[in-house]
């Protein structure tokens, strides 16, 4: 065999590998390299999504804290208005109920002191009359009046 031959046969057996490679093999294998590119930019792009749906997630949480730390501290306020409110209305009740409690003491004090004076008129009274017997029943002498007399002012 020649070499021009061998190189006409190799010529057409390449020729029909390149044929048979574009005709057969090379739009399967294209067609799964652009596949796979479309895979590749669709998960980039749901990438850049989540990116741009987790920035707007924080936002939101972030706006949601905000609100919640501005409740809360409204809240808080309320609630210490209302527990000085309710201080001040327990002042007031212990005043008032001081108050009656004070003008009912002294009441009971000058009911007491009332007592204990007409109590005092009694026993002034009943020692008068014992003395006044006393005096009646002795003979009426200068000494043994003056001595009953300072008796009944010993005993009051």
């Amino acid at each position: 065999m020649d070499i021009g031959m061998t190189l006409l046969g190799q010529m057409i057996s390449f020729a029909i590998l390149i044929w048979f490679t574009a005709k057969f093999i090379w739009p399967p294998l294209m067609a799964a390299i652009e596949e796979r590119q479309a895979k590749i930019a669709d998960g980039l792009a749901a990438a850049d999504r989540s990116k741009k749906d987790l920035a707007q997630a924080e936002e939101k949480v972030n706006e949601a804290l905000r609100e919640a730390r501005t409740k809360a501290g409204e809240i808080i306020a309320q609630a210490e208005a209302r527990a000085n409110a309710i201080v001040d209305a327990a002042k007031e009740e212990a005043i008032v109920e001081g108050n009656r409690q004070k003008a009912a003491a002294q009441a009971e004090i000058v009911s007491a002191t009332t007592r204990a004076k007409e109590d005092l008129r009694k026993q002034v009274s009943s020692l008068a009359v014992a003395g006044a017997e006393k005096l009646i029943r002795r003979e009426i002498d200068g000494n043994a009046h003056k001595a009953l007399l300072d008796e009944l002012a010993a005993e009051i």
